[in-house]
């Protein structure tokens, strides 16, 4: 799930398929949508796991940051490629109205087990540090 700021400033939450790419994550999709119009204005994101199991068996992973929309269609046609190559999906060809290049400030996720919750936070430049919570 992305998280953008809506124009009124208050929260939007939006389904999205981050790609790592290049070697670096980017968040695509169907043009003209609130969501992208949202980072159009205000960069900042957060990108979080949709996770549905209340006992978080299967973890949780929370990542934030800021866009940049890289409009380079050189690189749009190798994103095309790429994801037709891995998914069979067909955009090649197709105008991209935006491709953000996630530029992350922060993360977290979260383990569950064996009667305790570990929660690693990584900031850019910092190690990693683990709260345990029993």
């Amino acid at each position: 799930m992305l998280g953008t700021l809506r124009s009124d400033g208050f929260p939007r939450i939006s389904p999205v398929e981050p790609r790592f790419f290049e070697n670096q994550l980017w968040i695509a999709g169907m043009p003209n949508t609130t969501k992208f119009r949202d980072l159009a204005r205000d960069p900042r994101f957060c990108l979080h796991t949709a996770t549905v199991d209340t006992e978080v068996k299967e973890g949780d992973a929370k990542l934030w940051g800021v866009v940049d929309d890289v409009q380079d269609k050189a690189l749009h046609q190798r994103f095309a490629q790429a994801l037709f190559d891995e998914t069979g999906f067909d955009i090649r060809g197709e105008e991209f109205d935006h491709c953000y290049r996630a530029d992350l400030t922060g993360g977290s996720a979260v383990e569950v087990g064996d009667g305790h919750m570990d929660i690693t936070i990584w900031k850019p430049g910092e190690p990693e540090h683990v709260v345990r919570k029993h």
